[in-house]
């Protein structure tokens, strides 16, 4: 597991390091680097794969422009790092140098570890590493397929292939990742079908669902269709359904879909969602990172860090010290740690303390009149 991550020359950061845990929660200001954070180990995990260059733009959904825009500006080096340390001392570079020239849409890749990196790969199948952006399909009538080999075909950058996931493992064509793991079975799930699995949790987290998922034959796409779970009727186009459902099944199909020493990296897994189902989605990405599996979540939802308080506190289904939080304000990033109580070791102004500042005001208010 990567325990600890350090940038240098990247977008904002000349340098900074993060500890990393099982669970890590970015949380914090706009504009703060929290999605840099990200973005550099998507960086590592395309240069493992590409070998020579890395594209700024297209791949796992980067848009970053030229290369001139991604380097910090207080640096006069021409180079980005992006180092990893691991739990028993392990330590693995990437290396990264601008082109040439700087209107060029993609950086050198100087330096690449040995070694296999956990989550990262790329001696690993797809699945393994799995992000989930901020920017995630809305419901579709149809969505997309991939041509991959079925066994290493994830959910998608955007969750496209949400659908294709669960297709495959309904027909059993898939050799691998066949069933969800005993540790994320849902306890009124009546198998361990991933389709079975994602139904249940959804019905928790989202509302009551019936999940029918289909492969169109001919046309390379794919159909999702829901309906009332444990009523029988017409199914119900996405469309019809809202955007929570397809916003959030992709989150919970992916980490369903982990095996332990997976990465899974989630931008805004509170999108759409009702307060009540961000903190049982806290709660349940909490229990994925419980299973063996390293999450990264980017979140500005208090309900969804107060659904992982609950996990460690009430659930116990992940330990306190596997669990930190890193608030990004305009000039420093703070680790925040938490105990056994589900207690907090910091809380800084501007930490999910907008309800306190606003409800302030209200009393004022009813004050003066």
């Amino acid at each position: 597991m990567i325990t600890s991550l350090e940038i240098q020359g990247f977008k904002r950061f000349e340098s900074e390091s993060f500890d990393l845990r099982p669970l890590t929660v970015l949380t914090g200001v706009n504009g703060g680097g929290k999605s840099t954070v990200i973005q550099s180990l998507l960086l590592a995990r395309l240069a493992g794969m590409s070998g020579d260059t890395v594209r700024l733009n297209g791949p796992l959904g980067l848009a970053l422009g030229e290369a001139r825009d991604v380097l910090n500006w207080t640096t006069d080096a021409r180079k980005i790092t992006v180092r990893l340390a691991g739990s028993s001392g392990e330590s693995w570079v990437y290396g990264f140098g601008l082109p040439d020239a700087e209107q060029a849409l993609h950086l050198d890749v100087q330096r690449l570890p040995v070694a296999h990196v956990p989550g990262i790969g790329p001696l690993v199948a797809d699945p393994a590493f799995t992000y989930l952006c901020a920017e995630r399909l809305g419901p579709r009538d149809t969505l997309s397929v991939s041509a991959e080999e079925p066994d290493r075909i994830g959910v998608g950058v955007r969750g496209e292939f949400t659908a294709q996931v669960l297709a495959l493992r309904e027909s059993r064509a898939v050799g691998t990742r066949k069933v969800v793991r005993g540790p994320l079975r849902h306890p009124e799930a009546p198998g361990p079908q991933l389709r079975v699995q994602a139904e249940a949790w959804a019905s928790e987290i989202i509302r009551s669902l019936h999940i029918t998922a289909r492969v169109a034959v001919g046309i390379m796409a794919t159909t999702i269709r829901f309906g009332e779970k444990g009523l029988s009727g017409e199914e119900i186009r996405p469309t019809n359904t809202g955007f929570g459902v397809s916003y959030a099944l992709p989150v919970i199909v992916a980490g369903l879909l982990t095996e332990p020493g997976d990465l899974l990296i989630v931008e805004n897994p509170e999108a759409h969602l009702h307060p009540a189902g961000q903190s049982r989605l806290g709660r349940f990405l909490a229990q994925v990172a419980g299973s063996g599996v390293q999450v990264l979540v980017e979140t500005h939802s208090d309900h969804v860090l107060n659904g992982v308080r609950v996990a460690v506190a009430h659930d116990r289904s992940l330990p306190p010290e596997d669990v930190i939080t890193h608030y990004f304000d305009h000039d420093r990033t703070l680790p925040i740690n938490i105990n056994d109580k589900g207690e907090l070791s910091d809380w800084p102004t501007g930490f999910f303390d907008q309800i306190e500042t606003d409800l302030g005001r209200l009393a004022r208010a009813r004050r003066s009149r």
